[in-house]
């Protein structure tokens, strides 16, 4: 924890929120170095790796921070703000649900119009069914009577073919015995 100079603070249970009182974390502890004050090149050394280390991790967080601020324009699809964005999206999601509400009442009137029509061409196929029973009874009707009137007359045929038979009969014995 830094209160924005160069004196750094320890905050040992690392909630920062809690403790943002410098001087609160300042009587958390004590800090004694018994060591003389002695600087040696390995501490040069150790310090100057030290250094190096940190910018190395500095320009990383530079680094994703910039890959976070880009990947942010990404999302944010050109729009200023992500209040914007939102809206933008919200109003498209509004569109879409629209046009498939719209879809689904036309779906729903095209599958009616079918029912209808397939209603329509059962009622016109049983029509023409009976319509051909109808006619095949009339016709059948139409056949027997003929087959009657038929039956008729080959008995009266066969009377006449008889009663012509039997004069025949009779007068070939009239006229052969001559």
């Amino acid at each position: 924890m830094s209160n924005g100079t160069f004196h750094h603070y320890f905050v040992p249970d690392g909630d920062y929120e809690d403790n943002d009182d410098p001087e609160k974390c300042q009587m958390l502890f004590k800090m004694m170095d018994e060591r003389k004050c002695g600087l040696d090149e390995d501490q040069d050394a150790v310090i100057r790796d030290d250094f190096t280390i940190i910018k190395r991790q500095i320009e990383d967080s530079a680094r994703v921070l910039e890959g976070i601020g880009k990947s942010i324009s990404y999302d944010l699809d050109g729009e200023d703000s992500y209040g914007k964005y939102l809206r933008r999206e919200t109003a498209q999601i509004g569109e879409a649900f629209t046009n498939s509400e719209k879809s689904l009442l036309e779906l729903e009137v095209k599958f009616k119009q079918s029912q209808e029509s397939e209603l329509k061409e059962e009622h016109r196929l049983s029509d023409d069914f009976l319509n051909m029973i109808v006619h095949t009874r009339d016709v059948l009707k139409e056949t027997l009577d003929i087959s009657l009137g038929l039956k008729d007359k080959h008995e009266l045929l066969s009377l006449i073919i008889r009663s012509h038979g039997t004069r025949l009969s009779r007068l070939k014995n009239e006229y052969m015995k001559f």
